[in-house]
C-alpha cells in the first residue's frame, strides 16, 4: 500500500477523540450522563452533529430513567443489590453501544496512530457528570422530605404501632386472667384497636402527593391489620366457647402474619 493510500484512509488524522475504554471509564464514574456527553463530542469531531445531539439526549434521559427507577424500588430490594452491579451493567451495555456505532473509527484511529484525549481527561468529565447527577439526587431528596405527606404519615402511623403494642400485651394476660376478664378487654380494647388500625391504613391511602413505595407498604400494612383482627376475632370465639378447636386456624393465621411482618422488615 502506497504512502498516498494510507493518507487517503486515514480520515480521522486531524482530530482527537475519546477512546471506548476512556468512555467505559468515565461511565461508571459518571453515568449514562458521561456517556452521552463524551459519545456526542466523538460525533461532533467527526463532523456529525445529529448523532451527537441524539447521544447527548439520550444520555440525559436515560440517567433521568436509571436514578428514577432507583428512588421507586423498594429500599429492602435496593438493599440486596450489590453496589457495584448496576454501574457494571450500564457500563457494559454503553460499551457494546461505542463498539457499534464507533467502533470501527476508533480502532482506525488508533491504528493510524492518531490522538486520543486522555483518560485523565474522560475521568473528569466522569466525575462532572457524578457531581450533577448527586446535586440532582440531592434536590429530589430535599423536595421530597419537605413533602407535607410525611409529616401525616408518620403521625397516623405512630398512632398505628401504638395501638399495636397496647393490643399484642394481651398474650400476656392469657393463663392469668380469668376468661370474662380476657372477653372483656378483647371487646373494649383489643379488637377496637385493630378496627381503628384498618380505618387509619385506609386513611393514609388517601393522603394526596403520598409517595409510591409507602402506598405499597400500606397494602402490605392493611393485610397485616386485617390479619390481626381475624386472629383476636377467632381467640374471642375459642375464649367464650372455652374451647382450643380453633388452635390450628389460629396457627396458619399466625404463620400469614409473620409472612407480612417479613415483607414489613
Amino acid at each position: 500500500m502506497t504512502e498516498t493510500e494510507n493518507q487517503i484512509e486515514n480520515t480521522t488524522e486531524n482530530i482527537k477523540l475519546y477512546s471506548s475504554k476512556a468512555i467505559s471509564g468515565a461511565t461508571f464514574l459518571g453515568g449514562p450522563l458521561a456517556a452521552g456527553y463524551l459519545i456526542s463530542e466523538n460525533f461532533k469531531a467527526l463532523n456529525n452533529p445529529d448523532d451527537g445531539r441524539k447521544s447527548l439526549i439520550i444520555g440525559i434521559v436515560t440517567t433521568i430513567i436509571l436514578f428514577g427507577g432507583i428512588f421507586m424500588l423498594p429500599e429492602q430490594i435496593i438493599d440486596k443489590i450489590p453496589r457495584q452491579l448496576i454501574p457494571l451493567i450500564y457500563t457494559g451495555v454503553i460499551w457494546g453501544i461505542v463498539e457499534w456505532k464507533q467502533g470501527d473509527i476508533l480502532k482506525a484511529h488508533k491504528e493510524n496512530n492518531n490522538t486520543f484525549f486522555s483518560g485523565w481527561r474522560a475521568a473528569g468529565i466522569g466525575l462532572i457528570s457524578l457531581l450533577i447527577i448527586g446535586i440532582g439526587i440531592f434536590g429530589y431528596a430535599y423536595i421530597e422530605s419537605s413533602n407535607p405527606a410525611y409529616e401525616i404519615y408518620d403521625t397516623k402511623i405512630a398512632e398505628f404501632s401504638k395501638n399495636e403494642n397496647e393490643s399484642l400485651t394481651f398474650y400476656d394476660n392469657i393463663g392469668f386472667k380469668s376468661n370474662s376478664t380476657l372477653l372483656s378487654e378483647l371487646d373494649n380494647k383489643v379488637i377496637p384497636k385493630w378496627e381503628r388500625n384498618i380505618k387509619i391504613i385506609n386513611e393514609l391511602d388517601n393522603i394526596d402527593g403520598l409517595p409510591s413505595d409507602l402506598s405499597d407498604q400500606n397494602k402490605t400494612l392493611l393485610k397485616y391489620s386485617e390479619l390481626r383482627l381475624e386472629a383476636f376475632l377467632l381467640i374471642k370465639k375459642a375464649v367464650s366457647e372455652d374451647t382450643d378447636k380453633y388452635d390450628s386456624q389460629l396457627n396458619m393465621l399466625n404463620i400469614k402474619i409473620e409472612n407480612e411482618l417479613k415483607k414489613l422488615n
